[in-house]
């Protein structure tokens, strides 16, 4: 009889007390609204901190895996690290039915440059224009604008990855790395990310039981791409970079990784090395050279690297012409020298120019066509002035600007 009655006394109170929440909803609808509100806005929150909270390489692999094609769109001229960055990214896409296409404007001219992409035999798509992307939904691999071909300005990609300063971002994902010496230790990451295994050279992918790998051929390019950009891991690399290298090591390539970073030297760009270190011209540690006109406008970042070099020389800045454009290369190993910074100082006043960079090395162009002036005015006495330019870089890289 006591359980029977204590079963009737629960069963009263449980419905006493749902009687009471009902009246309560009623006379106080505004504030069962708001606990509403606020619950779910408490389970939106800890959603997004779990989100964000993911591994930068697990949300992009979404990303990539919502998409049935997309454009690699990477920047003017490429070097290894953007062409490595975008095979990297394209492989990615490959594992998850992903259609990529890579496509750059300018061209490959550097013999590094060449080289790469002939011994890893790959494959690019030239674009003049807006129109000539493979997909509408793009993406930007080591530069962070659009650029270098008709209606890039008009581009809104849906993500951005890259280690340079600027102020473009992705519509859906956004990782621009500073800090980092190469793109494509951020894109190894992403393979690190999703638990992907490097393939070595002698075995195929199937054999290693993986469910997402690093084929040899990437693996050997992003390791490429990191040595170009960091000077073989000794100028502005971070422990992200060598720990990218150990991770990408086991799926190298020894003989493409040669062939790559020990091609043959085009004689123009001994001669204008040569013309850098002959008429260069020295203000305390800073040293300017314009090395006139070049056919191969690589050279001339080259060139900076070999004067960089000279004993006494802590900031250097070569310029040359091609075709109209004035071409900026500078390589600083003085802690006062920004030389990104110094760069931009340098062109800020002078329309049709831009330049920019990191600390250690900065580049940039200026257009010196005939009829150009170097200011508002348009008068002959205002023409752009080569001579007046060089001294104004010693200014800049004095601090005197």
């Amino acid at each position: 009889m006591p359980l029977i009655m204590c079963h009737m006394r629960t069963a009263v109170g449980t419905g006493d007390l749902y009687a009471e929440a009902t009246e309560f909803a009623q006379t106080q609808p505004e504030f069962v609204v708001g606990a509403a509100l606020l619950f779910g806005a408490v389970i939106l929150f800890v959603y997004a901190i779990v989100r964000w909270r993911r591994p930068h390489g697990k949300r992009f692999a979404r990303l990539l895996k919502e998409r049935d094609e997309i454009s690699i769109l990477m920047h003017p001229n490429p070097d290894p690290d953007a062409m490595s960055a975008a095979t990297g990214v394209a492989a990615l896409a490959e594992q998850f039915d992903t259609d990529a296409t890579i496509q750059y404007a300018g061209q490959i001219r550097h013999q590094e440059n060449r080289a790469f992409q002939t011994v890893l035999d790959l494959d690019f798509d030239v674009i003049d224009h807006v129109t000539d992307l493979a997909a509408e939904d793009v993406i930007l691999v080591d530069h962070n604008e659009p650029r270098g071909f008709t209606g890039a300005d008009g581009i809104l990609p849906i993500a951005v990855v890259d280690h340079h300063p600027g102020d473009g971002t992705g519509e859906l994902f956004t990782d621009v790395r500073t800090d980092y010496g190469a793109c494509a230790s951020i894109i190894a990451e992403y393979f690190q990310d999703i638990g992907a295994v490097p393939v070595p050279a002698d075995r195929h992918t199937s054999e290693t039981g993986a469910r997402y790998t690093v084929p040899s051929a990437v693996a050997t390019g992003l390791l490429c791409g990191i040595l170009a950009d960091t000077n073989r891991l000794t100028v502005g690399a971070t422990g992200a970079d060598f720990s990218a290298a150990s991770y990408l090591y086991p799926g190298v390539d020894d003989d493409q990784l040669d062939r790559i970073t020990n091609p043959a030297v085009d004689a123009e760009v001994l001669e204008v090395k040569a013309r850098a270190i002959a008429g260069r011209k020295i203000r305390g540690s800073f040293a300017v050279c314009d090395v006139g006109s070049v056919s191969n406008a690589d050279a001339i970042p080259q060139a900076a690297d070999e004067l960089i070099r000279l004993e006494g020389v802590t900031a250097v800045v070569i310029c040359g012409e091609r075709e109209g454009t004035l071409h900026i290369s500078g390589r600083s190993r003085d802690d006062r020298v920004h030389m990104g910074k110094a760069l931009e100082t340098a062109v800020e006043p002078l329309p049709n120019a831009g330049a920019g960079g990191h600390a250690r090395m900065g580049g940039g162009t200026i257009n010196i066509q005939p009829g150009l002036p170097d200011g508002g005015d348009t008068g002959p006495e205002t023409q752009f002035s080569r001579d007046s330019f060089t001294d104004r870089l010693f200014k800049v890289l004095a601090g005197d600007i």
